[in-house]
C-alpha cells in the first residue's frame, strides 16, 4: 500500500454526502441503461446470470495480500474493461453481451455502495467504508 492511500484513508478520502449519493444514483442509472440495453440486444438472460457475478472472483486477489488483492478488485470493477469489451463487439457481435453483464456487475456494485478498494483494507473503498470497518467508523463517530 503506498503513502497516498494511507494518507487519504486517513484524511477519510471517501465520497462522504451528496456527491456520495449522486454517484450512486448514477450507478443505478447506469445499471438500468445496461439492463435495457442487454434486453434490446435480445441476449441470453441465461447467461447474464450465469455470469454476473464473475467479475467477484477477483476478489481471490486478497489471498496474496491487501495491496495485490486490491488491484485485482479494482482491474474487474472498473469501467475500463467492460468498455474496452463493448468497443470491441463492433469488430465482434458475439463480445456485446459479455460487456454488458460485466458493466451491469460494476454499476450494481457501485449503486450499493461498493466503490474501488485502497490497499489499506478490503472494507476502505472511494465511495466510503462497508462491513465491519463501517460500522466501527459509527461507533467511534458517536
Amino acid at each position: 500500500m503506498t503513502d497516498f492511500e494511507n494518507e487519504d484513508v486517513r484524511r477519510g478520502g471517501f465520497v462522504i454526502g451528496g456527491p456520495g449519493v449522486l454517484l450512486r444514483l448514477e450507478a443505478l442509472a447506469a445499471l438500468a441503461g445496461l439492463a435495457a440495453w442487454y434486453q434490446a440486444a435480445s441476449a441470453n438472460w441465461l447467461l447474464f446470470a450465469v455470469l454476473f457475478l464473475v467479475p467477484d472472483l477477483s476478489m481471490l486477489g486478497y489471498l496474496a495480500g491487501r495491496r495485490i488483492g486490491a488491484a485485482c478488485y479494482n482491474a474487474a470493477h472498473s469501467y475500463v474493461g467492460p468498455i474496452a469489451l463493448i468497443a470491441a463487439a463492433q469488430v465482434d457481435a458475439r463480445l456485446l453481451p459479455f460487456g454488458l453483464i460485466w458493466a451491469t456487475h460494476v454499476a450494481f456494485d457501485r449503486a450499493l455502495g461498493y466503490g474501488l478498494k485502497y490497499g489499506t483494507a478490503f472494507g476502505d473503498t472511494h465511495l466510503g467504508q462497508t462491513g465491519k470497518r463501517k460500522a466501527a467508523a459509527r461507533v467511534a463517530a458517536a
